[in-house]
């Protein structure tokens, strides 16, 4: 009794490999492996860290709704934006808000453009303003790149080295 007499069942084994599921959980893990790859160990802990604070931060904006933090921006506004230059030049990206003791909003947690390894800063809100640029409002510093660069470490968001 062969295939396709009627009497025997056709059981057709299904390919897991055609399952979409499956196939794009193994090109994610596949990517992450490469990726991860190339980063030394550090690195790795340092994405991590950016991962959590990141994470911290928009769970924080989602609770303030849209509630001013800020510069007349909300906390999703302000982790959205982009620190500039007064030529618009892109310094860095807000990763974080920072809070005084009575948690009234005192600094900008920063991702410094142009770092190996990336580094935070705390950047406080004074000489601080918004532009626009386009649709998107960025938060524009006075400070140079150079300046920028010789803050220290943002206390509570380091990354290690």
């Amino acid at each position: 009794m062969g295939v396709g007499s009627g009497t025997t069942p056709y059981h057709r084994k299904e390919n897991t490999l055609t399952k979409p599921k499956f196939t794009l959980a193994a090109l994610a893990a596949g990517a992450a492996m490469l990726a991860a790859c190339g980063d030394s160990a550090a690195e790795q802990e340092a994405d991590r860290t950016e991962d959590r604070i990141e994470m911290q931060a928009e769970q924080s904006a989602a609770a303030a709704g849209t509630e001013e933090a800020a510069l007349g921006m909300s906390e999703l506004q302000l982790i959205d934006a982009d620190l500039v230059s007064a030529d618009g030049t892109e310094l860095g990206d807000v990763e974080a808000i920072h809070r005084d003791a009575t948690g009234a909003v005192d600094g900008l947690i920063v991702e410094l453009d142009d770092t190996d390894p990336d580094r935070l800063v705390m950047i406080p809100l004074g000489g601080l303003t918004t532009r626009m640029d386009g649709d998107d409002r960025d938060i524009q510093t006075s400070m140079t790149a150079q300046e920028l660069a010789a803050l220290p470490d943002a206390e509570g968001h380091t990354r290690p080295m």
